[in-house]
């Protein structure tokens, strides 16, 4: 059995919410650059190049790459032979707290859905723990901003749904999300599970790289006719046009029931952020 303090699980949280606020993961800055020789659009190239202006200028005076520093949603990942002498999920507030505060962070969380008021330090986080083999703790920070949550969609097909209705959900849900979500955009897909299970799928998906298909080929395939439909809207780089509507399609899958084929869509814009640790 392997001890580990929370104190430690603290101190890292606040640390991967900085650089995650602060910088994008290297493929996917990358593919943000190569972007820039892809694009036909004038207007679009030029924004594609202040796009890769502002992450040089985030990363030179050490400043969030995007104004929206998100709501905190961690996944952790926690070896069943850890024995963690602490609150755990207190922590992880703990760490969001600090991070928040002390890295001059936007604090962007109410703490009532209905009536309000901000909680001045971004908590509670949404935390997803998971319990997995082994005495390691993996955590994942990624701060998610509204303009895309915002236009996110999840539906029930039923099981004679074929694939080009999938497809079409995709696509009509980047569609109607338009400029909204700050394209190009990423787009993370649950296919499976129940209602719930599908979107957590879909939050997941935005978290693989962007360098990375899906280990099934089927489904790799998937993602690519998806993006490709997706790059024929003509939205392009903050919705002035353009071939560069999003970056990328990252599918998760999971079985489901007989009777359903629920699907969710979650929106990621240009800063799809995430940053993890194993401790």
């Amino acid at each position: 059995m392997r001890e580990v303090d929370t104190a430690q699980i603290t101190d890292t949280v606040a640390r991967l919410c900085i650089e995650a606020n602060r910088e994008l993961p290297k493929d996917l800055e990358a593919l943000i650059r190569t972007k820039c020789g892809v694009e036909t659009s004038l207007i679009g190239k030029s924004i594609l190049c202040d796009l890769c202006s502002n992450m040089d200028a985030a990363r030179e005076f050490g400043v969030p790459v995007c104004q929206d520093t998100g709501m905190a949603v961690i996944f952790a990942e926690v070896g069943q032979e850890v024995h963690l002498n602490g609150d755990f999920e207190e922590a992880i507030n703990a760490g969001v707290r600090k991070g928040y505060v002390e890295g001059l962070l936007r604090c962007s969380v109410v703490k009532d859905p209905i009536r309000r008021g901000n909680t001045n330090d971004n908590t509670p986080a949404i935390l997803h723990t998971r319990l997995v083999p082994g005495d390691k703790i993996k955590l994942t920070v990624a701060p998610k901003g509204f303009g895309s949550e915002n236009m996110s969609r999840i539906k029930m097909f039923f099981p004679s749904a074929t694939e080009a209705d999938l497809v079409q959900f995709a696509v009509d849900s980047v569609k109607a999300a338009g400029s909204n979500p700050c394209p190009p955009v990423v787009v993370g897909i649950g296919i499976g599970g129940d209602f719930e299970k599908c979107a957590l799928l879909a939050k997941q998906a935005l978290c693989r790289p962007v360098s990375e298909k899906n280990k099934d080929p089927y489904y790799a395939s998937l993602e690519e006719k998806i993006l490709s439909k997706i790059n024929e809207l003509n939205i392009g780089p903050q919705g002035f046009g353009g071939k560069v509507t999003a970056l990328a399609v990252a599918i998760e899958q999971f079985p489901t029931h007989i009777a359903g084929l629920p699907m969710a869509v979650n929106m990621g814009c240009h800063v799809t952020r995430h940053a993890s640790c194993t401790l």
